[in-house]
Order: structure tokens, then C-alpha cells, then sequence
């Protein structure tokens, strides 16, 4: 070949071209020889390379993706609500004061379960979905290593919190005598192995960040039943087994809560799971912890605020009397078993907001709240509102006791339909998890304790009713879920714009 320079100033190459060009040209040119290659008449033009392949969390529809991913979480924690169920139906047959106790411990084993599964479980679930969503598996799997070792520190930090000053805690919110002493029966055995619900959650976390709902959700059912009949074995007693009471019943739960977490630990560690945590040569770095933290540790200010607030509110009805606190203790249940309806919803949108998110697709991660949200909202209303209006349908399962039914119905008739509120908030805050953008539902969280300190004062310091009170827990409700669902219309979403790099120009020129 040889090089030739045209009036354009452009440089090609011999051979064919050069030879047209010069005869436009009107020069001949020398002929120059230029090899062909043999090519077979039968050989077929290579196939297009295949797209890239899709991922049903970053680019499937919205709702059906979201409805396929909640479905499995809505059986699961509705076999946890059948739980709270049975352990109030057979606590119940302890007695009135067993009932008044599981009032007063309920507000921590609510805040165990809620910060390991919601509010760390969220951070961890949230930290392994973005990175998942940007294509990085490794450091999905760094991130579950580092989350074993925050649920490992923060189960033994409760277990010394708890046996420490759990039995003043009890005292400070009005347990005396029989009462008193069941609650911290339970106390000292539940909280002795917190560690065990810690790791549990954190482990099922880490398979739902990966947009694995279904084996968590069903050894969760497992657990479940376990649960149910383990504890009522040890709590009421069956052939040789003596009735242990409500140190029973926390035996049956932990139990339950090892068998599940021994199962996912060994699919997770198996490497059946799409992340495998490596603690052998494991480098702990700080980046790792504050991915997780930074998502998880101020998440868990929203439960802590929100079991202070029905720690504050439980205290003040405990002056009313047995009666009127096991009532109270009846309502929240049905709230907690109607939140976990949103709470399965929720926990379903994590992962995908957060691969969205990763992927960079910002109006499809608000797209997926909003949905979220509005299916929250519309469920656990609708069933919030048919049990206030037929409140015996959920008393009934409980109590005969005729002052602990009249004390449901009314706090059921007064704050069973603001559970939409409720509902909407969870929705929230779970979309803020997987957005990395918590600080709006947690400050909501601060408004609802604020409300309820600032207007259960009042309302003591006014001589006000039990009903008043009900009142209040009813309209703290509204306030946190529009306070919420506002955080996150008005929160940026879109990651922040670092400076542009100054870009050198390319080198260019002509070859004379």
C-alpha cells in the first residue's frame, strides 16, 4: 500500500480508492496489487450479540413486580400476626395480670423485632440492592459480612440493656406486684438471647436485598408455627411439660427464632444465595459499615421514637387501671398485625427502589413509592375501618372480661380506621430506605412523640378520660403519616452532582 495526499488535506489509503480518485483527477495511477481473501459461499454472517439480560426489579411493571414480591412477605408476617394472636389468646388464659404484663414488655420485644427486621434489616437490605442495582457483587457480599457483625454487637447490646435496667424500665411504666414480676419473667429469658432475633432478620435482610422474598417469608411461616406451638407448650404446659408461664412463652419464641435463622444461614452460606458472606480474610473497612449505618442506625430512631411514644402513652393509661391497659394492650395488637400488611408491601419495594436507585433511574424509584404507598394506605384502612365498626370480631378472640372488652371496643372504635395513616408511614419509610434518604420519616417519627407527650400533658394536667387519651393516640396517627408521605414528595432523591472534571483535548492534526 502507499499513502496519498488529495486537495481535502485528507490522507487515504491506496489501492482501489486512490485509483478512482486519480482518475478524476485525469492521471493514471500504477496499478497496485492488493490480495483478496478467499471467502466461503456457505459461511453465514455472524448472529447480533444479545442484549443485555433484564432484571424484573429495574425494569419490570411497577405493580405487578411489586405485588409478585409482597405476596410472599403478606403470608409470612401474617403468620406472625397469627402468632401475636395465639400468645394473647393463651397469655390471656393466665390471667388478667399475665395479659397487663405482656402490655408493658410488648413495647420492647416490638422495638427488637422492628429495629433488627425494619430499621437495620432495611439499611442492610437497602446498601445490598444499590449495590446490586450499580452491578458490583462483591461488594454486596463485603456489605452481608459487615452486616452479621452490626447485628452481632447490637443483639448483645440489648441483652445487657434489657437484664440491666429492664426491671426499673417495667416499674417506671407502672408494673406493680404480680404484674411486675411476670413481665420481667419474660424479660430476662426473651432479651437474655436477643442476639438470636438480630441475626435471624439481619440474615433475611441480606436475601432480600438480593430480591429474594420467598425463602425468608417461608421460613419465617415455619418459624412461626413453631412459635405458636412451642409457646403455648412451655406457657400453659401439655402432658409432662409444667406450665412455665411467660417464661414459657419467650422460650417458645427464641426457639423458634434459632430453628429459622440456622436454616437461612445455611442456605446464605451455602452459596445457594446470590451473595455469600467471606469472613475468612474479611477486611472490616469502615466504608462498608457506613453504608449500611448510614441507612440503618438512623432508622432505628424511628422505632425507638415510635415504641417511646406508645411507652408514654402506655404509662399514662396504667393510672386508669388493669383493665383499661389490658384493653389498650388488646387494640395494639390488631395494629400490629394490620401493619404488617404495609410492613410486607414495604419491605417489597426496598430492593427495588434501591436497584432503581443504583441503576440511576430516579423517576422509577418515586414511581414505585407512590404505588407503594397508595396500596398501604387503601388495605390497611379498609380493614382498620370494618373492625372499628365490628370491634367484638377482633375482642372476642381475647377476653370475656367484661371491663377489658369495654375498654377495646373503645379505643378500636376511636383509632382503628387512622391505622391507614399508620400503614401510609411504614410504606414511606421503607421507600426512604431504599432511597438512602431516612431523615424525613424519622423527624416524622419526632413529631408524632412530640404530639403526644406535648397533648398527653395537657390532657393530665385537664383530668381528661381514657377516651381522651384514645383520642390523641388516634390523631398522633394522622400526623405521622401525612408528615411522612410529605418527606418524601419534597426529599431529593437524585444523587448529588460532584464537579466536572476538566476534560484535556484530544490531540488532532492532518498527516502532510
Amino acid at each position: 500500500m502507499r499513502l496519498m495526499q488529495v486537495e481535502s488535506g485528507s490522507i487515504v489509503l491506496g489501492g482501489i480508492a486512490a485509483r478512482q480518485i486519480d482518475r478524476a483527477q485525469g492521471e493514471m495511477m500504477p496499478d497496485i496489487a492488493i490480495a483478496e481473501m478467499p471467502v466461503d459461499e456457505e459461511e453465514r454472517p455472524l448472529p447480533p450479540p444479545l442484549p443485555p439480560a433484564r432484571n424484573a426489579l429495574v425494569d419490570g411493571p411497577i405493580l405487578r413486580t411489586l405485588l409478585r414480591l409482597a405476596w410472599p412477605n403478606v403470608i409470612a408476617l401474617s403468620a406472625g400476626t397469627c402468632v401475636v394472636i395465639a400468645e394473647t389468646s393463651y397469655i390471656g388464659r393466665l390471667g388478667v395480670e399475665s395479659l397487663a404484663a405482656m402490655a408493658l414488655v410488648f413495647p420492647f420485644v416490638i422495638l427488637t423485632m422492628t429495629m433488627s427486621g425494619g430499621a437495620m434489616g432495611g439499611g442492610v437490605a437497602s446498601a445490598i440492592a444499590r449495590a446490586l442495582g450499580a452491578g458490583d457483587k462483591e461488594r454486596a457480599s463485603a456489605l452481608a459480612a459487615h452486616a452479621l457483625l452490626i447485628a452481632a454487637c447490637f443483639g448483645l447490646t440489648f441483652t445487657l440493656t434489657m437484664l440491666i435496667f429492664g426491671p426499673a424500665l417495667l416499674e417506671m411504666l407502672g408494673g406493680r406486684g404480680n404484674v411486675l414480676t411476670r413481665a420481667i419473667g419474660y424479660v430476662q429469658i426473651f432479651f437474655g438471647g436477643a442476639v438470636v432475633p438480630w441475626l435471624m432478620n439481619t440474615l433475611a435482610a441480606i436475601l432480600r436485598g438480593t430480591g429474594n422474598m420467598k425463602l425468608p417469608s417461608l421460613i419465617i411461616l415455619n418459624s412461626a408455627v413453631c412459635q405458636i406451638i412451642l409457646g403455648g407448650i412451655l406457657g400453659l404446659g401439655l402432658g409432662p411439660v409444667p406450665q412455665f408461664g411467660m417464661r414459657g412463652v419467650a422460650a417458645g419464641s427464641l426457639t423458634a427464632y434459632s430453628i429459622g435463622g440456622a436454616i437461612m444461614a445455611w442456605y446464605i452460606f451455602s452459596g445457594r444465595a446470590r451473595v455469600t458472606p467471606k469472613f475468612r480474610g474479611l477486611r472490616i473497612r469502615r466504608g462498608m459499615f457506613f453504608d449500611i449505618l448510614k441507612v440503618g442506625a438512623v432508622c432505628c430512631l424511628s422505632p425507638l421514637q415510635s415504641v417511646l411514644t406508645i411507652t408514654i402513652f402506655t404509662h399514662m393509661l396504667a393510672r386508669f387501671g388493669t383493665e383499661i391497659l389490658a384493653g389498650y394492650g388488646i387494640g395494639a395488637r390488631l395494629e400490629f398485625m394490620l401493619t404488617s400488611i404495609a410492613f410486607a408491601v414495604g419491605i417489597a419495594s426496598v430492593p427495588m427502589i434501591g436497584m432503581a436507585i443504583g441503576a440511576r433511574r430516579v423517576a422509577r424509584a418515586r414511581r414505585l413509592a407512590l404505588t407503594a404507598g397508595c396500596i398501604s394506605f387503601v388495605s390497611v384502612g379498609l380493614v382498620g375501618t370494618v373492625i372499628a365498626i365490628f370491634p367484638d370480631l377482633w375482642v372476642n378472640i381475647f377476653t370475656h372480661d367484661p371491663g377489658v372488652r369495654a375498654a377495646s371496643r373503645q379505643y378500636l372504635a376511636t383509632a382503628a380506621p387512622m391505622y391507614a395513616f399508620i400503614g401510609l408511614s411504614i410504606s414511606m419509610y421503607f421507600s426512604s430506605q431504599g432511597a438512602a434518604r431516612v431523615l424525613g420519616p424519622v423527624f416524622a417519627q419526632t413529631a408524632r412523640l412530640a404530639f403526644v407527650a406535648g397533648g398527653g400533658w395537657w390532657l393530665s394536667m385537664h383530668n381528661a378520660s381514657a377516651a381522651n387519651f384514645f383520642a390523641l393516640a388516634a390523631a398522633s396517627m394522622m400526623v405521622l403519616g401525612v408528615l411522612s408521605a410529605a418527606s418524601v414528595i419534597l426529599t431529593r432523591w437524585e444523587p448529588k452532582r460532584g464537579p466536572v472534571a476538566e476534560i484535556s483535548p484530544a490531540l488532532s492534526g492532518v498527516i502532510d
